[in-house]
This record gives structure tokens, C-alpha cells and sequence, in this order.
């Protein structure tokens, strides 16, 4: 059929992202932590978000779920104990 092509068969050039894949979305923003157990509240006062307490555990950064800015365990903070499990 004419303008008509079987999925897959395009080939793309080097600037095009394949449209099947999904890129690796980058956070809007990365904020260095000091500590394991921090508070996100969008930043934009009364624009912001509800605010959320997050706990990275024993990783070294997390995203907050409402405005995917992304926490980053300091060199200072990194030289803490790993934050417990429970209070």
C-alpha cells in the first residue's frame, strides 16, 4: 500500500530518539542533602506541593514523588550511619 509502512522497518538518523524507547527522564532539579531523612514541599510556597518527609535508607539519593526533584546524599552526610528502619 502506498504511505503505508510496517512498524519497525524506519531507519533513524542520529539526532532522533527511537520513539519505542524511553529516554532516561533527568530530575528538574538535584538538591545535595546532609542528612538521610529530609522534607520536599516543592520549593514553591504556596505553588509548592503538600510536604512529604522522605527516607533514603541506605541509598544515596530519591526522588520526591510529587515534583521528581532529586536528593542527593552530601560528602558530609555520606559519613553518617545509614538511617535505622523504624523509630
Amino acid at each position: 500500500m502506498y504511505g503505508v509502512h510496517a512498524r519497525g522497518t524506519t531507519a533513524l538518523r542520529d539526532d532522533e530518539a527511537d520513539p519505542g524507547s524511553s529516554p532516561t527522564m533527568q530530575p528538574p532539579e538535584i538538591i545535595e542533602a546532609d542528612s538521610r531523612e529530609i522534607a520536599c514541599d516543592g520549593g514553591g510556597g504556596a505553588l509548592g506541593h503538600p510536604r512529604v518527609f522522605l527516607n533514603m535508607g541506605a541509598k544515596k539519593e530519591i526522588d520526591c514523588p510529587y515534583c521528581g526533584r532529586q536528593f542527593a546524599l552530601s560528602a558530609a552526610g555520606s559519613a553518617d550511619a545509614p538511617a535505622s528502619a523504624g523509630h
